[in-house]
């Protein structure tokens, strides 16, 4: 009698990944989002996704993914979990793996981003996404919120040289709400991997403001952070 294969005996099915993208500019958080061009739900919004191909891990498969949107690797990402209800693909049976990332707005490639019909959004101001995209929107930004405040994840949307506005700017989108301005700074100034610089910022006033810049060196040997 030949010997059972229990693999066979089991339904097959897609295993994708979904980028959850953030990026900051101008005081507010953003998502990039694409217009999808394939059925189904063609022409509406959509992350950026694709499926695991055979010889990639999950985790491989979403830097692959991001960095085919963006031509960004080495970007900060975590996982955000796994979607498998049954018929949240009108396609087919897939499970996806979601993930954040977070990127310097500025320093991605613009024309990818463009032949990919992908667009910034303001995070308040989404229009309505296809399948369980939304859900998976709402736990990335709730893991990021929980993080922001203890590890200093926040910084890779900024600038190398940020102005302590810009970083203050940056937290009140993220948590959604107005930080007292003397607190938020007494609390960077107790940080040491916060460095301050010799340059100055004059694209919004002449007089200026001080240029910052994050220490990892320093971040790593005393690993205290909180917003």
């Amino acid at each position: 009698m030949p010997k059972r294969n229990y693999y066979r005996e089991h339904p097959k099915f897609y295993v994708a990944v979904d980028c959850i993208i953030f990026g900051f500019d101008k005081g507010s958080l953003n998502l990039l989002l694409l217009k999808r061009n394939f059925e189904p739900s063609k022409g509406k919004w959509s992350l950026m996704g694709g499926f695991v191909q055979k010889e990639e891990s999950v985790d491989d498969a979403a830097k692959r993914v991001l960095k085919e949107l963006t031509g960004l690797d080495n970007v900060y990402m975590e996982q955000v979990g796994a979607f498998g209800e049954i018929n949240r693909d009108p396609g087919e049976r897939v499970i996806s793996v979601a993930y954040y990332a977070l990127i310097n707005i500025d320093s991605y490639d613009r024309e990818l981003v463009h032949s990919h019909n992908a667009f910034w959004t303001d995070i308040n101001k989404l229009p309505k996404l296809i399948f369980d995209h939304p859900e998976m929107v709402d736990m990335a930004r709730d893991l990021m919120k929980q993080k922001v405040g203890h590890k200093p994840i926040g910084f890779n949307l900024l600038p190398k040289l940020f102005t302590l506005t810009q970083l203050q700017s940056l937290y009140e989108a993220i948590y959604g709400e107005t930080m007292d301005k003397r607190n938020f700074r007494k609390r960077v100034m107790e940080m040491e991997f916060i460095e301050m610089t010799d340059e100055i910022d004059k694209t919004g006033s002449k007089r200026g403001a001080r240029l910052y810049r994050m220490n990892d060196d320093v971040y790593r040997k005393t690993r205290k952070f909180k917003i």
